[in-house]
């Protein structure tokens, strides 16, 4: 294991890794019945409709301290000497582990170093913890990390159990497609699909509500096990961010984007709602990545061949 890292949940080597995966040292964790990360599979017929969340955009509420190096949380990290971060290290070009070094890279991992540096000094004065999506949440709330930095869409119902930063990337929701689909438009890659994404995600969610007309929604426990499926056959459709999706395209020649990026969302760090004086350190820590050029950098080096050359859409 690379010095300084840990993991909340034991990454196993999978029996049967499709050789895209495997090529790019993204191998999720978990099996089910022989088959990568399943959850659960539920027919699309009698759709569970969530929870309505409060009405009104959630994503712009951000604290309203002063940041500053003498608040409590951020003392005590000081303390410690590590920033402790969850991430990902399954998602291409935004956490995964380098094959040949096996270190962390990505947006968000640079991104973290960036934080780092801000509270301690020196970018390389992390700890990251990789969780699962499922795991996020938990992992904030129970103490195991300060933060968590990995594609994470603020929403109100997240925002009952942890506080987010403000934005630091847009996004939304798209479907990625084996590259014989013939559908042109979101709708038509789901209309009687088998439709793939990960557990306790926005797309989920989303994909709970009625009126998508899948055969069946199989749920996973990270979005990678869903491009894993699909190239088993047992799925014909993947819902996830609209990032992860891009990576998930530029990481498999044999799929493709589907149809429009639908339900627009931004990303933010997650946090402990009792922490305001790391968020406010935070949300100034993203101001200065923007203005002295460190977000268009890692953009450029992580983001720019699969999404574009512009990052105009994609800024908070």
């Amino acid at each position: 294991m690379v010095k300084g890292e840990s993991t909340v949940r034991t990454v196993r080597t999978r029996a049967l890794v499709v050789a895209a995966a495997l090529a790019a040292g993204l191998v999720g964790a978990g099996t089910s019945h022989g088959v990568p990360g399943v959850v659960a599979t539920a027919p699309a017929a009698a759709p569970q409709v969530p929870a309505a969340e409060p009405t009104g955009d959630c994503s712009e509420q951000t604290p309203a301290a002063s940041p500053s190096l003498n608040g409590r949380k951020v003392q005590e990290i000081r303390a410690r000497g590590t920033l402790v971060v969850g991430v990902d290290q399954n998602s291409y070009n935004w956490g995964f582990r380098n094959p040949q070094s096996g270190q962390l890279e990505g947006f968000d991992i640079e991104l973290s170093r960036a934080i780092a540096k801000a509270v301690l000094g020196d970018p390389g004065k992390i700890t990251f913890r990789t969780v699962t999506t499922p795991k996020r949440i938990e992992a904030i709330r129970n103490g195991t990390v300060d933060l968590v930095v990995r594609t994470m869409t603020i929403n109100c119902e997240r925002r009952k159990d942890i506080a987010f930063s403000a934005p630091y990337f847009s996004s939304g929701q798209r479907l990625v497609v084996p590259k014989s689909a013939k559908a042109a438009t979101a709708a038509e890659g789901l209309q009687g699909k088998r439709a793939c994404a990960a557990q306790q995600s926005s797309s989920e969610t989303e994909l709970k509500k009625p009126g998508y007309g899948t055969s069946s929604v199989t749920i996973v426990e990270n979005q990678l096990d869903c491009l894993v499926l699909m190239q088993l056959g047992k799925v014909d459709a993947t819902l996830t961010d609209s990032t992860l999706a891009a990576a998930q395209a530029a990481q498999d020649p044999t799929v493709r984007l589907g149809g429009e990026t639908i339900i627009p969302a931004k990303m933010g760090i997650g946090l402990k709602q009792e922490d305001t004086d790391l968020a406010a350190l935070v949300n100034q820590v993203l101001l200065d990545y923007r203005a002295n050029g460190g977000w268009q950098a890692a953009y450029d080096r992580w983001l720019a061949a699969s999404m574009g050359t512009s990052s105009a859409p994609y800024l908070p």
